[in-house]
């Protein structure tokens, strides 16, 4: 068994300083002072801080409704994407990775929606959503739905959220259908042709095969998508603001509004619950995937 030196131990410790001290100034110190900030009553701008110890946590735990308002509809887009969203990109994954003509193609255009810019793409749904020019009601009265003529989408309590999820859901199933593809892609294609063989039909394949093989991937996703969904903030800043009546805030725009209206420790607690409440959904998804793998 070779061991390195001393020296050599120092030499290969100076190739992950720099990524060391990165994540110590940009990760862990914000962190550590995000936690120790939730204790304490702040405005964010004097010098003079009171220590309130867990009070803010117990206000936001049994006082604050909204907040839990804004995490069942952090919820309810996260479920919609679970479903909707991973299942167009698992289908458009299964569809492009059959080697069909323009493959490379496909992967760019869907693949687009996720590099353009939140607020921007916020923006332009926000016109095609507008109750008086928007492309989508010009295009559903032109269709016969006269209805929805002069259908605000946006200022209505009823579609509001769905809408804000709709759109999420266009700009992030992007990034699941490469993730997807790239899974696919590794499973070889000897186990399908020898399935074949057997007599199984595409149905036997993918559920015998190609799931099993792909639960790793489906884990990555599923926490990916959970993490994406649940801290959304460009999209619902740039096209609804949380409005109307915050029937589309979310934990992040809470946290932005009371940081904006100088509440910074109150804001920094609801931080740290919302970030132990992600910290716990993702434990347990990993924890669900490694039992299912046994």
């Amino acid at each position: 068994m070779i061991t390195a030196t001393p020296k050599e131990k120092t030499f290969n410790m100076m190739f992950i300083l720099p990524a060391l001290l990165l994540f110590l100034v940009f990760n862990l110190y914000p962190l550590l002072r995000t936690i120790q900030l939730s204790f304490y009553q702040w405005n964010g701008i004097d010098k003079d801080m009171v220590f309130v110890g867990f009070a803010q946590y117990k206000h936001i735990i049994f006082h604050n409704p909204a907040f839990w308002k804004s995490m069942l509809n952090a919820a309810y887009i996260t479920l919609l994407c679970l479903t909707l969203q991973n299942g167009l990109a698992l289908l458009l994954a299964i569809l492009v990775n059959r080697q069909i003509r323009g493959e490379n193609v496909y992967r760019v255009i869907f693949f687009l929606p996720p590099v353009l810019s939140g607020i921007v793409v916020g923006l332009i749904w926000k016109f095609i959503y507008d109750g008086n020019f928007g492309i989508l009601n010009t295009c559903l009265a032109a269709i016969g739905f006269e209805q929805f003529k002069d259908f605000a989408w946006l200022s209505e309590i009823k579609t509001a959220l769905s809408s804000v999820a709709v759109v999420h859901m266009w700009k992030g199933f992007g990034y699941g259908f490469i993730i997807l593809l790239a899974g696919l892609q590794t499973i070889p294609n000897e186990l399908y042709e020898a399935a074949e063989v057997d007599g199984a039909d595409k149905w036997q394949q993918f559920v015998n095969i190609t799931v099993p093989s792909m639960i790793p991937v489906f884990t990555l996703v599923t926490i990916l998508t959970i993490l994406g969904a649940m801290q959304i903030f460009d999209l619902i800043y740039s096209m609804t603001q949380g409005g109307p009546a915050g029937h589309t805030d979310v934990p992040i725009t809470k946290i932005y509004q009371f940081m904006n209206n100088g509440e910074f420790g109150y804001s920094t607690a609801m931080a740290v619950i919302f970030g132990m409440v992600l910290l716990i959904v993702s434990m347990l998804q990993l924890w669900t995937s490694k039992k299912f793998n046994r």
